[in-house]
């Protein structure tokens, strides 16, 4: 099942996110080697800086959906103040429906 996790960053965390952005990468990239990440990329501010993050995953269910989201670099790191995890479904330009 596809979860989307919708993160929010702290206010004023702009240094944080970039000090943890290639252990946060390598995170997201060993779930796409496990075929658990769909995509992801950040949330961006009037400016144009990063101030949170998309992802949707692979997981059993909403727990292990969770147990992913809290394992990710960014929130070990007390990145985000917000985390919402959504059951979702990929309807429109899915790529393994094409």
């Amino acid at each position: 099942m596809l979860f989307a996790l919708i993160c929010t960053d702290k206010p004023g965390h702009l240094q944080l996110r970039q000090d943890t952005r290639p252990d946060h990468l390598a995170f997201l990239g060993k779930l796409n080697d496990e075929n658990k990440l769909a995509f992801a990329g950040p949330f961006l501010d009037a400016e144009g800086k990063s101030n949170g993050t998309l992802s949707v995953i692979e997981a059993a269910d909403l727990e292990a959906a969770k147990a992913i989201a809290a394992s990710d670099p960014y929130a070990r790191a007390g990145l985000f103040e917000n985390v919402d995890v959504r059951a979702w479904n990929w309807v429109v330009n899915k790529p393994d429906a094409a």
